[in-house]
């Protein structure tokens, strides 16, 4: 197990907010992302306190794959939530009767499943998707986003960017994601106004940036940032330098030293792939892993992104410092990174969960595709159609990827007093008949178009597949004015 009893702690203090009249205000608040300072001014109580609960709900029809420790999957299942956590799970015969009064959200004979965890992901960068593809890792970072970044980034581009991202995530069913980009705080306010759990870490790095000019400004402004989301119920802010080979070695240690006084999580790639490995070690003389570790400060806090290539004894090295990993088997693949060696970290213990990486290097955020590409990449690579079955696969998706951040106590698996971040995938598409394994479904036949209903700390947040908290016409208009912006330059 991962060691965050202090997050544990924090987390469980933390009660679900249940006003109707603040939820529809926010729900207004989230048609128009704004730039005002007054905004970036409020205080993280006020932000907290706009995310309402549904009120008590009882999720029936439906069978209940757990994710929990023994896999346990009920039929004609129910889960009854109440103060934006799980209250109860059981047969429907079990709890109908006791939670009678409960509003009831069907399932309609599919399944009832916690919401998928990505990992991984810089969700501004949706509105790069596309713009430059089929290049290799360095080529593709330092010869087109770097410079694109410098030319269009701001905070209003950041704002609609993270808004489309949330509206593309939650309809494929994703309640947490993993944030590393420019303008943190106005990602935590997009995600905390669209009802979205997530881990936002402010980028740093050692040359400007489109928010900061200089390391000392935006650890400043990090300091700050994290001050005013610590302790939200669902946002939680981190620190992000970027990787070893664009921040110093002091760097390094000043980030982590940060993250350790402010008691939050440390996001960094790391051993993405073999230039970057080749820059560190002919810079260093350590490979990134051993890099880190040499510095002190791989340990418990570090979530490290990619993890392609790390030796045999580097995979026991992340094991003893507790490293959690995010796996992004399409980003790796669509970059020519390599393949992560998922099975032996598996095997050997480590956290690993499943993230999309931006759709800049994808080009979506579709969890359901990580998990089934994840399921199958490595059958191919080991020549072993055994390893990374389905069921590991979602569990990457689910419980690990929890378990890689340091939040398997509150997120990841429907059981009793964890928080209530649900999801009802439909099972009667075409492509899903018959179906004899709940597993087997979800990992190899199931789309994001199948998911109808998400719930995030007890709110509902999509039902039926409309996202009810985002101005999807509004977003898809923006979108489409960057493209053009962007497009004639």
């Amino acid at each position: 197990m991962r060691k965050s009893q202090m997050m544990r702690d924090r987390l469980r203090g933390l009660t679900g907010w249940m006003s109707t009249g603040l939820m529809l205000l926010s729900l207004v608040a989230c048609q128009a992302p704004s730039t005002d300072s007054s905004v970036a001014a409020e205080a993280p109580g006020a932000a907290a306190e706009s995310q309402a609960t549904d009120g008590p709900l009882l999720i029936t029809d439906g069978t209940v794959v757990t994710m929990d420790a023994t896999d346990t999957i009920i039929e004609d299942g129910a889960v009854a939530v109440a103060d934006g956590r799980i209250v109860a799970v059981g047969t429907a015969s079990e709890l109908q009767a006791e939670y009678a009064s409960a509003r009831r959200v069907s399932a309609g004979g599919g399944i009832i499943m916690p919401g998928l965890i990505n990992t991984h992901t810089h969700v501004p960068m949706v509105l790069f998707r596309g713009l430059a593809d089929d290049l290799k890792l360095m080529d593709w970072l330092e010869n087109h986003i770097f410079p694109a970044e410098a030319k269009h980034v701001d905070e209003e581009f950041v704002r609609w960017g993270t808004r489309l991202a949330c509206l593309e995530m939650l309809r494929g069913g994703t309640t947490t994601f993993v944030d590393m980009y420019f303008f943190e705080d106005a990602i935590a306010e997009e995600a905390d106004r669209c009802g979205m759990r997530a881990v936002v870490g402010e980028s740093l790095i050692d040359f400007p940036t489109p928010d900061h000019k200089t390391w000392d400004a935006a650890v400043a402004y990090t300091r700050n940032f994290v001050a005013r989301w610590k302790g939200h119920p669902r946002i939680t802010p981190a620190v992000a330098p970027h990787a070893p080979y664009t921040v110093s070695a002091d760097h390094l240690k000043e980030a982590h030293a940060l993250a350790a006084e402010l008691e939050v999580p440390l996001v960094i790639h790391l051993a993405e792939d073999r230039t970057a490995i080749e820059r560190v070690t002919k810079a260093t003389g350590f490979s990134p892993v051993n890099y880190l570790d040499s510095l002190g400060i791989l340990d418990d806090r570090v979530l490290a992104a990619h993890m392609v290539w790390p030796s045999p004894e580097e995979i026991a090295l992340l094991v003893e410092r507790d490293v959690g990993v995010a796996h992004n088997p399409q980003s790796n693949m669509k970059i020519s990174a390599g393949v992560a060696p998922v099975p032996a970290m598996l095997a050997a213990g480590v956290a690993v969960g499943l993230g999309t990486d931006g759709a800049a290097s994808n080009n979506d955020l579709d969890m359901w595709e990580e998990i089934d590409t994840a399921a199958k990449l490595h059958k191919v690579t080991s020549a072993d159609a055994t390893v990374v079955s389905a069921r590991e696969a979602l569990r990457m998706a689910t419980i690990d990827g929890a378990r890689a951040l340091d939040m398997e106590a509150e997120i990841g698996s429907l059981e009793v007093g964890k928080r209530a971040d649900v999801i009802l995938v439909g099972t009667d598409g075409f492509h899903q008949q018959p179906s004899y394994n709940a597993y087997s479904l979800l990992t190899y036949s199931t789309k994001s178009s199948d998911v109808e209903t998400v719930i995030i700390e007890g709110r509902v947040v999509m039902e039926q597949g409309q996202v009810l908290t985002v101005d999807a016409a509004g977003v898809l208009a923006k979108a489409a004015e960057y493209r053009d912006r962007i497009a004639a330059e």
